[in-house]
């Protein structure tokens, strides 16, 4: 079975595969199980669909291995503003189609040719979007890595909340490599996962990283074999889908705060956003599942 054909039918028969195999901690609202999926077409270089509340975002340019020009450069972040604007997505599934996540740059057709004076000084243009698009979705984040993830690959993989690897599948900074310092926050984010002197080793050799070798360092919390990656995918989004959204979206918050913040403002902030949590109908649900030993079904509210 042809990669595409696989996607397209792991998106019809995700959520029964779930319901069959018991995975799911959290239930999933009724008004998200009985959603047929839905797909989006108004994007040349992307594929989107949504099932069960998860919204998959996939770079369509697999022969190029989802290099970016600046079509996709653009319809990118659109989409991932899409999926926060909307209250149905509850998680956020990034990945490629065919062999590759996204090599980088397309360096026969770069995003910044022909661009302003202007728009080469914006300092957001370009994959700083996709960062700022990633970092600012309330919902979950995950880079379903299915393979090579290179330049601002690399870095939009490192912005995503959560990052599972098809075990064939490697990364790489990769700029040293063309000549180039590295964008899309890879330093920002490299330096906090693994630290400053792997960081250092991972951006300045430009080396690949194999999928168990990402596993190890931190870079990754997941790695799948390549015969059940997609079902994989499915299930831990899915799962991930029936948790509570506004908890979720303020735990988000927390996580990327903290990275500047000093301890009094992170307690400061913990106790500002457990607060809106206990005054929210989840928590009630949630200990009345506890207590009628049911799973709870949360709806956001």
């Amino acid at each position: 079975m042809g990669g595409t054909e696989c996607r397209r039918r792991s998106g019809v028969f995700r959520e029964q595969l779930l319901i069959e195999q018991g995975v799911q901690r959290c239930s999933v609202p009724s008004i998200l199980r009985a959603s047929l999926p839905t797909v989006m077409t108004d994007y040349q270089h992307l594929r989107i669909d949504t099932t069960a509340g998860v919204r998959t975002i996939t770079l369509n340019r697999p022969e190029k291995l989802n290099a970016v020009n600046p079509q996709l450069a653009a319809e990118f972040p659109r989409a991932v503003h899409e999926a926060t604007a909307d209250d149905s997505v509850r998680v956020v599934v990034v990945t490629g189609a065919g062999r590759g996540f996204c090599a980088g740059l397309d360096l026969s057709n770069p995003a910044l040719s022909g661009a302003s004076r202007h728009e080469r000084l914006d300092p957001y243009r370009w994959v700083g979007a996709w960062v700022h698009a990633v970092t600012q979705c309330d919902k979950p984040v995950v880079a379903a890595i299915n393979g090579v993830a290179a330049g601002a690959g690399f870095g939009l993989m490192l912005a995503c909340d959560l990052r599972v690897m098809h075990a064939d599948a490697t990364c790489t900074a990769g700029y040293v490599r063309r000549g180039l310092s590295p964008d899309a926050g890879v330093t920002w984010f490299l330096p906090r996962l693994v630290g400053h002197a792997r960081a250092a080793d991972i951006i300045l050799t430009g080396r690949d990283i194999a999928a168990a070798d990402a596993l190890s360092m931190g870079l990754v919390s997941q790695v799948w074999a390549a015969h059940d990656f997609e079902t994989q995918v499915a299930q831990y989004a899915t799962q991930l889908a029936g948790g509570p959204p506004l908890a979720l979206a303020l735990s988000k918050r927390l996580l990327l705060a903290s990275a500047e913040a000093s301890l009094d403002q992170q307690l400061r902030e913990e106790l500002t956003h457990i607060k809106s949590c206990f005054a929210s109908a989840d928590v009630r649900e949630a200990l009345a599942a506890f207590r009628e030993k049911r799973s709870p079904v949360f709806t956001g509210e």
